[in-house]
Parts: structure tokens; sequence; C-alpha cells
């Protein structure tokens, strides 16, 4: 039987498969009505084809699939749907249901430019449009001429929460230009290909993401492994269920890419090259061979084993330092100089500029340690455990996991912080900030007899006041605090 990442997306003529029944199938129903109508009077004919992709929540395993390590994410019921067709005026015509969303018009050109300084959400179409033809070029596929397409969007995963809106749209726009071309590739190609083209808009994404988003399984979380990218159902206990509460401080990803999530990415590397010439390989071979803390963890486990140890975050306590390493500093171990080490990638140099030290020992433990929780929130789902004993364990692991995005690897903010807070005072066996952080959501493991009273409790000690001070509207809860199970991935539909 072939392994669910080896079968391409798969197409539809009803909703019911992906929207289940009752009222989330009426509600989608209600969508792709008014996004038909939407389209025919934004360009004058319906849609040939659908595609969506769902947002994710990552339940653990922050901040290190670009280091090569495991994920744990599961889809969540949010999603984006991209309606699509193509059109002869030679551009790319790309609209949202949402008024707040300005109309954007683009060449039908693959190899425009993106406006990086100009940060406009059609962008993210042109990822995918990018993408999508460097794929089929690479894989020698005659598609013809790029194409004119004119598109509308529709997307309920609140942007900025760290659920991953932009890779849900740059996953649902790459399928919709494929299934325009009546084309379809393997989900892996798809999550591969996804990923690489959301590095369009400058962010150094590590592909957990994209992955989840394109293969997802309805009723089950994922583990995600990289080189190759694989996922393995994860079934999670029954009496749990994960509710998703967003911190109302927006998380600006691809703004803040300098100094927050590129800038962790930077320093990971660095910390891995001097974790590695530590241990006695040459400088010019450790920043020739070494781009992440995985490549380096053979060498950090074998140094442990002779300390009587098997845990590569020893190796990180012993060389290297508590303190926030200079330039000079890391120029001086690695006999380089950092501009001509990143000079391949502009987005790294953006950090350089933006940086004047560097926290590699503590953002090194975090990767390790939090690499480690991850098989151990896989290990416990598939024990013998007791379902109580089971839900307590995995919460544990997931404030473990807090305290290390929060302490060592700094991406928590004070909203986060208080929301978690307020989640574990209320009953939730574990609460962590989850995505990339610096703002977005936290998600909590509550009892399923419970959610009802938690997400009422966060409502009146997080919401309240900032409902009375205007921030959010009460009429809009449901977007910023809701319960899931785990759903499905990537669909395309034709009606």
């Amino acid at each position: 039987m072939a392994r669910h990442e080896d079968l391409p997306i798969p197409i539809y003529s009803s909703l019911q498969p992906v929207y289940g029944d009752k009222s989330p199938l009426e509600e989608a129903q209600l969508r792709f009505e008014n996004l038909k109508s939407k389209f025919i009077q934004s360009f004058g004919h319906p849609p040939e084809v659908y595609a969506r992709s769902p947002g994710r929540v990552n339940l653990i395993g922050e901040h290190i699939d670009y280091e090569g390590y495991s994920v744990l994410p599961m889809a969540i019921r949010q999603d984006i749907i991209v309606a699509i067709r193509k059109n002869d005026q030679n551009l790319l015509r790309i609209t949202n249901v949402s008024e707040k969303y300005i109309i954007c018009t683009y060449p039908a050109d693959p190899n425009q430019d993106i406006d990086l300084k100009n940060h406009i959400w059609g962008h993210y179409f042109i990822c995918g449009y990018k993408g999508f033809y460097e794929y089929a070029k690479s894989k020698g596929l005659d598609v013809g001429v790029p194409v004119g397409l004119d598109v509308i969007v529709d997307g309920t995963v609140p942007t900025g929460s760290g659920l991953s809106s932009s890779a849900a749209f740059v996953c649902s726009a790459t399928i919709a230009i494929m299934a325009a071309l009546n084309l379809n590739f393997p989900k892996k190609e798809i999550a591969q290909l996804t990923c690489e083209c959301e590095r369009h808009i400058g962010t150094q994404s590590g592909g957990m993401d994209q992955a989840i988003s394109v293969m997802a399984q309805s009723g089950f979380a994922e583990l995600i492994d990289f080189n190759p990218i694989r996922a393995t159902d994860v079934q999670l206990p029954a009496g749990g269920s994960f509710v998703i509460a967003h911190s109302l401080a927006e998380s600006k990803k691809a703004v803040t890419a300098a100094t927050n999530y590129n800038n962790r990415v930077v320093e990971c590397r660095l910390a891995a090259i001097v974790l590695v010439i530590k241990l006695g390989m040459r400088p010019q071979e450790a920043i020739s061979k070494v781009k992440t803390l995985s490549d380096v963890e053979g060498l950090c486990v074998s140094f442990a084993k002779n300390h009587g140890s098997s845990d590569p975050v020893l190796a990180v306590k012993e060389l290297l330092n508590e303190e926030p390493y200079t330039v000079e500093d890391v120029e001086k171990i690695t006999e380089e100089n950092l501009q001509s080490m990143f000079a391949n990638s502009p987005s790294s140099l953006d950090v350089l500029k933006a940086s004047r030290h560097y926290k590699l020992f503590q953002r090194a433990s975090h990767v390790y340690s939090e690499a480690k929780r991850v098989h151990a929130f896989k290990d416990t789902v598939s024990s013998k455990l007791s379902e109580e004993d089971m839900l307590k364990k995995l919460g544990d692991l997931m404030n473990e996991s807090h305290h290390s995005c929060s302490v060592l690897y700094e991406c928590s903010c004070p909203e986060l912080e208080e929301l978690v807070k307020i989640c574990r005072n209320n009953g939730a066996l574990g609460a962590r900030l989850t995505g990339a952080g610096w703002g977005g959501c936290a998600v909590a493991l509550v009892k399923d007899s419970s959610v009802p009273q938690f997400i009422l409790d966060l409502k009146d000690q997080f919401y309240q006041s900032r409902i009375e001070k205007g921030v959010i509207s009460k009429f809009d809860l449901g977007l910023y605090i809701f319960a899931s199970k785990p759903s499905n991935g990537a669909a395309i539909f034709k009606f």
C-alpha cells in the first residue's frame, strides 16, 4: 500500500469528504456558493476548479524543523480556499472575498521579482506561481507558455496567528495553479515545492507548515520527518482536545524576519559550526559542511558518551558560553568573516546587519531538548499508559516546551505569557505558544469534558478586558478561541 505522502492531492466532486456533515458542511457550502458568485461578479464567469489547504497547530516541536528535526503538528478545520480559472489577458488577477484586501494584478510572468520591501498579500500567490514554474522546469515538464489566471481567495485561518495562514495560502495557491493546468503530483513533492515557494517571500521556512497542510489525515496528528519528507499518523488520546487561543499580538513573521525568525536560523547555524570546531573539525570544513544542529548531533552525542551521558545538550553546556557571542568572538573561532560565510543568503545578511551578538548556547540547548520532547510525545501516545496518565504526560511535555521557547529561544511575548498562565490556572493539562511565536496563538491540552467551561473562563479572564478596550469585537471571538480535533489536509474540488 502506498504511503499517503506518495499519493497525489485528492480530487473531490463534493464537499462532504473534507468538511464532514451537519453544520460544518452547511458552513462550507455557503462559503463555496459565496465564492462562486463573487467570482462571476468579478470576472464574468465561474471558476474552473477550487483548491483548499488548512492551517495547522503545532502540538510540539517548535523552531526545530529548519534544523532538520521532526515535528508534531495537526491540521485545523480553518482553511484557505482558492477559486481559479485561466484567462487570456496574460495577467494574474487576484482578489479576496474579504473587502479588507486590495485587488492585486501582476503580469503572468514566473520570472518576475517579488518586491520584498512592499509587503502585499498577493505576493504569497506569486510565490506559488513562481515556484510551480521552477518545479516544472526542474522536472523537464512541458507546461506551455505561462498562463494568465483569475483568482479569488477565501480564508478562515486568522492572519499573524501562528496557525500558518501564509503556508496555507501558498499551498492552496500552488495546488490551484496545478489543478487549473490539469496537473497533480505526489503530496511529498508538493510539500517540498511549497516550502521552497515560501522562501520567495524572504522567510527561511523549515517545511513543517507546508507538509502538514498538504499531508494531514482527518483524526490524526502527524509526525513529520524531513530529508526526505515523510508523515507518520499519530493517534491522539480520545479524551483530550486542543484549544487554540489567540494572544491578539500579531506575529508578523515576514516583516520582522531579520530580528526574530531568520535571526534564530542564523544563530543555530553559528552554534552548530562553533560546536563542531570545538569538537575538533577544521574551521573551513565546518563552514562548508555544517548547515544545521542536526548535522552535528552525532558528534555531540559521542562527546556526551565519553562523559557518561547520551544527551547532546551536555556538549552544548561544556563547549558553548552562556554569554552572548559578539561578531568578533565568532569570527575568531571560525577564522572567517561572517559576511562571507553567509554571502549567498540575502536574508541571512539582513540578520547580520540587524544583530550585534548571538546567543548560541541558549538556541542549541532549546533545539536539542525540543527534538527529544517530540519523540517523547509520540512514544507517550503509543505507550500502554492509562488515558489519564497519558494526558498528564503530554501536558507536562507541552509545558516544558513552552518554558524552553520562552527562556532559551526567547520567542514568546507578554501577551502569550499571560495567556499560557491563564490556561494552566483554569485546568489545562499543558499549554504552550505555538507557531513561530512573538505573538500569535497558544495551544492548550484540555480534557474533553472540560472544554466548554475552559473556553468560558478564558473569555472571561483574557478576552473580556480586550473586548471592553475595543481590541476585538465579541462577535469575532470564535475566530480567536476554538477547540479542534485533527482535520483533513489539502484537496482539489471540481464540481
